[in-house]
């Protein structure tokens, strides 16, 4: 019975944490991971505290005001200021759904043939049409089992040789 509620609890926040590892997201550290190795984990012991700070802030303001950031802005600045805010956050929103379509396209095409514009029409189409038909209730229940999917990393850390000595100084050093 508790384990029940744990996982009913955990829905949003492990959803809206799961969504941070997006596509776009993962073939960019991947990228970065190919060229410089372990070189730029010394960044993380003075990017995580940043990272946890505004994180926090966000999730509080939502909290306290029930409202989205969209929301917030416009309630707090004149409409001319509101209105270039949230142009840009749009702008931000749709390049970072774009990038992330397209990765999903390009891992798609490299796990057998095809074109990646075919894979990431399919992709919008078919995310599309599960948001459009798929009462939220049921929806939220997809996307949490969805997110066992993140196991992956762990298992991927014991998987492949790291050499944990030269990750461990690389953050120090």
């Amino acid at each position: 019975m508790k384990i029940r509620k744990l996982l009913r609890t955990l829905g949003p926040g492990l959803i809206t944490g799961a969504s941070d590892d997006d596509p776009s997201g993962i073939a960019t550290y991947s990228q970065a991971g190919a060229k410089y190795g372990f070189a730029l984990l010394w960044t993380m012991p003075l990017i995580y505290p940043l990272l946890v700070a505004i994180q926090e802030v966000s999730a509080r303001i939502g909290r306290v005001t029930g409202k989205g950031l969209s929301a917030n802005i416009r309630e707090h600045y004149n409409k001319q200021v509101a209105f270039v805010f949230i142009l840009l956050l749009l702008i931000a929103n749709t390049i970072n759904i774009g990038a992330d379509i397209g990765a999903i396209g390009e891992a798609l095409t490299l796990l057998g043939s095809g074109h990646s514009l075919l894979y990431s029409f399919l992709i919008t189409l078919g995310t599309s049409l599960l948001i459009i038909f798929i009462p939220y209730a049921k929806y939220v229940k997809i996307l949490r089992w969805l997110t066992l999917s993140l196991f992956a990393y762990i298992a991927v850390a014991f998987i492949v040789e790291v050499d944990w000595l030269e990750a461990i100084q690389s953050i120090v050093i």
